[in-house]
């Protein structure tokens, strides 16, 4: 606990450091840095949660499981929406138990708060229904109020008709008024929502000043700094001011990034603002960081919005890549061209001074160096070609594998829906305990990891057909592996597929197939000691399958 203070104050140190410095290059650096330490600030997430579950374990009262699960509630909510709601619902069940009427509200409105950003809207607002403002301590009406504003803000985002647009709006407008009357204006919350207000109603320049006059004199935690610069930025893109929304956007995609959350605003609008600028590299980076870690944390509001533009930024950064392959082939070009000059050259050399013994040892000792600059752009040529099969491959790989998760993702919203229809008509029979058996039932769940681990398993197979049967060339005859259906691959299989696709990380390999990192690892290792050769080189032999 005491390490991840001290990362965040150096954080926020450093952030406030480069802000002040106002360098959009300096931030771009900053950002590839903080990308490139991503796992680090996951690690320590995983690390306080792990220390907060162990608490929870030892908790001997149900007020003290109710402030752990307080904390555990921050934790998750920007982090993982299924974990979220499963420590929500625990939190209103020790509410609950207490009798304590405030633990009981602020329960109800957090989970008014996770199902509203899930996109349960009306379940949402069936919660807040039941909670009247004058029953509420003075010091949770904030939090009653933002919760208001939120649901209604994200329902005016996705209404579809303009009377439904405008009614949402209109509601939004009325409960962030409510929020700035019971907030301290010298709070960080209240310079945000007043700035929004100034946004929303054409005063950007107002919302500007406050808030950059804010960020002098005072001091803010990481994620309060991340939220104020992308409200920040809103203000200078209403105005206009292209240059400073970047510097804002990359100030808040950073100190998001630091606080280790998986839902991102600023980095999927800075992915846009890259991509407008022709940094496609960066742009791709950023947009696809998103598509993970929203998939990861399962947003399904922020998996609809990222996959709008990563279509089009993915195609933009194929097209870079094809470009700079025809750079390639245009130098190989040339190369073999002055080759055949210095060929020529050599050979009118000889001629010359074919008499003389020195001009004869020259030309030998030239011929020789010919001969290895052939043989060296012959092994370029070897490398380039190999280069070309493996940009070919991971083409189709992302084509073939983008395509299927867009599919399987359309697919899981269908049967989602499905099933929300099902619980809401289950809870209109009034049939409390058999909803409740059906939330409490991994089935679903289940049911739907076996149809994705056969969908991959197919995926995979089709792209690979032979995949099994090579890699068993790699393993000693006795510990080769025989599958009953030579359409599905056992768990071992199922990690050396994803090894082979270019995942190799056991963190990665671990969340994808649902295990602990300890047995992958021990996969990995048994795996590695039943090779049939060099054991170091098994993995990268695995990598080479389906190449010849």
């Amino acid at each position: 606990m005491k390490n991840r203070f001290l990362i965040t104050a150096i954080s926020i140190l450093f952030s406030v450091r480069l802000f002040a410095d106002g360098g959009v290059d300096i931030l771009l650096r900053e950002l590839d840095e903080t990308i490139l330490q991503r796992q680090t600030y996951i690690e320590n997430k995983e690390k306080e949660l792990s220390r907060l579950q162990n608490r929870l374990k030892h908790a001997s009262t149900e007020e003290q499981r109710y402030k752990i699960l307080i904390e555990l509630y921050d934790e998750y909510r920007l982090f993982n929406a299924d974990s979220t709601i499963h420590i929500v619902r625990e939190l209103h069940e020790a509410a609950t138990k207490t009798s304590n009427k405030e633990y009981i509200y602020n329960a109800r409105l957090s989970l008014a708060e996770t199902l509203g950003v899930a996109g349960m809207f009306a379940e949402a607002l069936d919660i807040l229904k039941d909670i009247h403002p004058s029953s509420l301590p003075e010091y949770l009406l904030p939090y009653y109020y933002h919760v208001y504003r939120t649901i209604y803000g994200y329902m005016g985002d996705y209404a579809v008709t303009p009377s439904q647009k405008q009614l949402y709006n209109k509601l939004t407008d009325a409960y962030r008024d409510s929020i700035l009357i019971v907030n301290d204006p010298e709070s960080t919350a209240y310079q945000i929502v007043k700035a929004d207000q100034y946004n929303v109603h054409g005063e950007w320049d107002k919302a500007i000043r406050m808030l950059e006059e804010y960020t002098k004199f005072h001091q803010l935690q990481i994620h309060d700094e991340a939220m104020l610069m992308f409200t920040l930025s809103e203000s200078y893109k209403l105005k206009g001011d292209d240059e400073n929304r970047k510097r804002c956007l990359l100030a808040s995609s950073i100190n998001d990034l630091k606080s280790a959350i998986r839902e991102y605003s600023a980095l999927r609008e800075l992915a846009v603002m890259l991509y407008r600028d022709g940094d496609i590299d960066r742009a791709y980076t950023c947009i696809k960081l998103c598509m993970e870690d929203a998939s990861i944390c399962n947003a399904r509001l922020r998996i609809v919005e990222v996959l709008d533009l990563f279509p089009v930024i993915n195609d933009a950064y194929q097209q870079e890549k094809e470009a700079q392959q025809n750079k390639l082939k245009i130098m190989l070009c040339i190369i073999l061209a002055l080759s055949l000059c210095l060929s020529a050259g050599i050979c009118y050399m000889y001629k010359q001074m074919k008499r003389l013994a020195l001009a004869r040892r020259q030309v030998v000792e030239a011929n020789d160096k010919l001969k290895q600059a052939n043989n060296d752009l012959h092994l370029s040529n070897t490398k380039l070609q190999e280069a070309n099969y493996s940009l070919a491959e991971n083409i189709n790989l992302k084509e073939v594998y983008i395509g299927r998760y867009m599919d399987q993702c359309s697919t899981y919203i269908d049967k989602m829906d499905e099933y929300r229809k099902s619980l809401g008509k289950i809870a209109a029979a009034g049939k409390l305990e058999e909803l409740f058996m059906k939330l409490k039932s991994t089935q679903y769940i289940d049911d739907q990891l076996k149809d994705f681990y056969e969908n991959f398993d197919q995926t995979f197979l089709q792209l690979f057909p032979y995949f099994v049967e090579e890699f068993n060339k790699l393993l000693a005859e006795d510990e080769q592996i025989h599958l009953k259906n030579p359409e599905r691959l056992n768990t071992e299989l199922r990690i050396f597929a994803l090894i082979r696709l270019g995942i190799t990380d056991s963190i990665k390999i671990a969340q994808f197939l649902r295990y602990s990192v300890t047995t992958i690892y021990n996969y990995r290792t048994k795996a590695r000691n039943k090779a049939k050769g060099d054991r170091d080189e098994f993995e990268k032999n695995v990598m080479r399958i389906g190449y010849n």
